[in-house]
């Protein structure tokens, strides 16, 4: 292997050293290297911090280039090049500086994330991605009817401790899911969120214990009401979480689709009809902060706007520039979609 990486050296430098990233790696994975001696390689062969974060698994280290273990809070940056430890899963190995990796850092990230896998497989079992493979167990786990042993049972054949908080998730299409709670947000400290999200309409549950998933399963359901495709025609929020709708979601039991909409609703659908602008203009004043940030997220000038909203509280018979009026506006805005979904 030296051989040959020398002779690659000669015609393709980075060719040269990824041949050698690879034979470092087998050669750690050989002797059976742990999580700690991995990471270091990662740090010390691409030259800055690497860190390694599997919130399934509860793990989290970072390595400086010095090869000195140097944990800390701050969360991973987007821009950072990274890999999963599995073909669909997150991010989970990253290298702590901005850009696009080169050929030698994905070399690096891949060989790693490959070694990362195999010791933790053996050291702490399979990551917990049975929920979406296995969708009879992710029923018998959601089932407020099933003994606690029964869920538990399910729990562990899922590969999720009972202990560790979890989502259940409500796709609008696909079956239900259930996924580890990660780290908080940068923008949201102190709320745990799943590491990752089905794609399109979904409602995401509070993070619970196992046995507490039933629970988490019904609020998720009734997040899902609250999601939209987020176009002109049904503008809205894609991803919805139980625990920000607060008392909002109580209009989820009020609001029965297939029957009469209350007044309000019956105005609001008048306006929509009244100009293809209406829908979209009357969401933006109802889920900004201002009005001229209402502007911005239509693309009009202020100006324009102030016409709009006079022409749509003409049609709606309350004016939606006043606080009461804004609010009776989004109970309208909400109760309509309700009525919808």
């Amino acid at each position: 292997m030296k051989e040959l990486a020398g002779r690659l050296t000669a015609l393709d430098p980075d060719a040269g050293a990824a041949v050698r990233v690879i034979a470092y790696f087998d050669r750690l994975a050989e002797h059976r290297a742990g999580l700690e001696a991995l990471v270091r390689g990662v740090a010390v062969l691409a030259g800055c911090p690497a860190r390694l974060a599997d919130a399934g698994r509860r793990v989290h280290l970072r390595v400086e280039t010095d090869g000195r273990r140097r944990d800390n809070d701050r969360p991973p940056d987007s821009a950072w090049p990274s890999a999963p430890l599995s073909p669909d899963g997150a991010p989970a190995l990253w290298l702590e500086r901005a850009g696009a990796p080169s050929v030698v850092d994905a070399v690096i990230l891949e060989r790693a994330a490959a070694a990362i896998r195999l010791v933790l497989d053996r050291t702490r079992g399979r990551a917990p991605t049975a929920p979406a493979d296995d969708p009879a167990l992710v029923e018998t786990l959601l089932d407020a009817t099933a003994s606690e042993q029964v869920r538990l049972h399910a729990a562990r054949r899922l590969g999720l401790d009972p202990a560790a908080p979890a989502h259940a998730v409500a796709p609008l299409d696909g079956p239900p899911r259930v996924l580890t709670a990660s780290a908080s947000a940068p923008d949201e400290p102190g709320r745990a969120r799943p590491a990752a999200l089905p794609a399109g309409r979904v409602g995401v549950g509070p993070a619970v214990p196992v046995l507490e998933l039933p629970g988490s399963w019904a609020a998720a359901r009734t997040a899902l009401r609250f999601t939209a495709e987020g176009t002109p025609h049904a503008p809205g929020p894609r991803v919805v979480y139980a625990d920000e709708l607060g008392g909002i979601g109580l209009l989820a039991e009020l609001v029965v689709p297939g029957v009469d909409p209350p007044p309000d609703v019956q105005a609001l659908e008048a306006a929509v009809a009244d100009a293809p602008w209406m829908l979209t203009t009357l969401h933006a004043v109802a889920s900004t902060a201002s009005l001229r940030a209402a502007a911005v997220e239509v693309s009009v000038h202020h100006s324009t706007l102030q016409d709009r909203l006079g022409h749509a509280e003409a049609l709606l018979g309350w004016p939606v520039r006043t606080p009461q009026g804004r609010l009776r506006l989004q109970l309208a805005l909400t109760m309509r979609h309700l009525g919808r979904s």
